[in-house]
């Protein structure tokens, strides 16, 4: 059976790991998170939802047979 990538899944691909943070709506690609940072406190306004810079990879889904599943989360804010 063939992995189907999904949003909060935990993946591996080439020499990246990360989260997968989306997934397009055609199943053309997915993005994984490879890293976070935090923006400095004078780039934000007090009222900004945005406060970190997401790194992100995009995987188009012929290399989605790359992919090496590792694990899920329920959501962003549940780290297993």
């Amino acid at each position: 059976m063939t992995y189907i990538p999904k949003v909060n899944d935990y993946v591996k691909w080439r020499n990246h790991q990360g989260w997968i943070y989306f997934k397009d709506i055609d199943n053309e690609y997915i993005t994984i998170e490879v890293g976070v940072k935090i923006k400095p406190k004078s780039t934000y306004s007090r009222v900004q939802l945005h406060r970190k810079d997401h790194i992100l990879i995009v995987c188009h889904s012929e290399y989605w047979n790359e992919l090496k599943y590792i694990k899920s989360r329920k959501s962003i804010y549940h780290e297993d």
